[in-house]
Parts: structure tokens; sequence; C-alpha cells
């Protein structure tokens, strides 16, 4: 009878074991719905989606660092040529009373030290702002010291007198040109 027992127990088992074997297999394959299908295509598109994003903002970072170096390679010199534009104006100051009162030839040495002071300035990027009486006043550019009565009705609201020489670091403006205009 014990045989008998352990026969009908193994057989219970052996059945339970089966059971359970065709349970497993019916989870682990599972049955593919629209909507399973519906939420991965949704979750690669957004997959897809960030992934595009992220790579944007990559190559725009890339874009902004490069720029930034550049303007800062471009302005790197801004402290130095602004402490250099006093003596430019010194030298300037020094070629007219060299020229009203030295000799020709004392103003050709200075003259010729100036022209290639400037003219390395220039090549550094360097410029001056031109302005002449009777432009129009421009506030980018402009610094008006002080207001005047236009000596003629065509310089109202223009420039009458240029006091300082203003300069440009290739596009930006360093020190703007100070000018007496016209009320």
């Amino acid at each position: 009878m014990d045989e008998n027992k352990n026969e009908k127990t193994e057989d219970l088992n052996l059945e339970e074991n089966e059971n359970l074997a065709e349970e497993t297999q019916t989870e682990e394959t599972p049955q593919d719905t629209p909507n399973d299908k519906e939420t991965a295509e949704k979750q690669l598109a957004q997959e897809k989606d960030r992934y595009i994003r992220l790579y944007a903002e990559f190559e725009n970072y890339k874009k902004r660092s490069f720029r930034e170096k550049n303007e800062f390679y471009k302005y790197a010199s801004q402290d130095l040529m602004t402490s250099l534009l006093p003596v430019l104006d010194d030298f300037e100051r020094a070629l007219k009373e060299i020229g009203k009162r030295g000799n020709e030839d004392d103003f050709k040495g200075v003259e010729l030290i100036f022209q290639k002071f400037k003219t390395t300035l220039k090549d550094k990027g360097l410029n001056p702002i031109e302005v002449n009486s009777g432009d129009s006043f421009d506030v980018d550019k402009h610094e008006a010291i002080t207001q005047i009565p236009a000596p003629s009705e065509d310089l109202k609201g223009k420039i009458v007198d240029v006091i300082q020489t203003g300069y440009m670091l290739h596009d930006k403006v360093i020190r703007f040109t100070k000018v007496v205009v016209g009320a």
C-alpha cells in the first residue's frame, strides 16, 4: 500500500508540475495586443524625440562655446587698447604743438613714430570713429559733452565740434567720441 500511495503522490506531483509548467509557458510568451504595440511605439517616439532634442542642445552648446571663445580672443586686448588711448591722444597733441613751434625734422620724426603706432593699433583692430562737424548725433557712437546755440539753422541737433576722438575695437565701441551738439 505504501507503494500505491507513493505512486499516487508521485502522479499528483507530476500533474501539478505539468500544470505549473503550462502556466509558466503561457506567462512567458506574452501575446501582443494592440495597446502594447501602441504604448511601445509611443515610448519609442518619445525616446527618439528626447534623443533628437538632446543632440540639438549639444550642437547649440558647441556653437555657443565656439562663438564665446572667438569673442574672448577678439576682445582680449580691450583693456590694453583702452589704456593706450591716452598715449595716442598725447601723441596727437604733441604733433600739433611741434607743428606750431618745432622744427621740421623733429616734426617728421615724431610723426613717423605716431603713424607707426597708429598702424600697429589698427592692425590689432583699433579704429577711430570718423566724425565731422555737421554729422548727425548718434547715441551709439557719440557722447554729448555740452550743447551750444547752433551757429546756423542746419546745425541744430547736429555735431558742431569734436572734443575727443572715439575708438572702436573691431565692431565694439571702447571709447565714445566726445562732441559738442548744436541746440
